[in-house]
């Protein structure tokens, strides 16, 4: 086998694992809304997840496991894609947040990162910014657009 062999297929389960995560967020506040379904098709026709993969995740989602990435960029992609599944309902319980700060110390951050970045998004997702990183936030936004 192929050292890009071997790198696809680690890719793949990276994949197959994250869309598993996913698929377990939005059902853990019960059978899935038709807004969740609709984000996780888009997320799987976004990770190449055949129509069979689909099903089999819906089946058992926890049959894949988290690979955890190794960049930082990827990890909080990987977070934003589950708050997006989230706050599809424009709401996000307690269990919700306890399994996104579980998710985000099993793809690499320690407990402490885990706990400050799932609180700040939430604050972003939920509209609860204050004025200086809303302020932060469009200045940032503007300085990339100079460019």
């Amino acid at each position: 086998m192929a050292f890009t062999d071997l790198f696809g297929s680690g890719n793949r389960a990276r994949k197959l694992g994250h869309f598993s995560a996913l698929v377990n967020t939005a059902l853990l506040d019960g059978p899935l809304k038709l807004e969740e379904e609709i984000l996780l098709l888009r997320f799987a026709r976004r990770f190449d997840i055949t129509e069979l993969e689909y099903n089999e995740i819906l089946k058992n989602p926890k049959k894949y496991p988290i690979q955890p990435p190794n960049s930082s960029e990827v990890r909080l992609k990987q977070l934003h894609d589950l708050l997006v599944i989230i706050f599809s309902d424009h709401y996000i319980d307690e269990d919700e947040a306890s399994f996104l700060r579980k998710y985000a110390i099993a793809i690499g951050f320690n407990s402490i990162d885990a706990e400050a970045i799932v609180n700040k998004s939430i604050k972003i997702f939920s509209g609860g910014l204050d004025f200086e990183d809303f302020e932060y936030l469009l200045k940032k936004k503007q300085d990339k657009s100079m460019y």
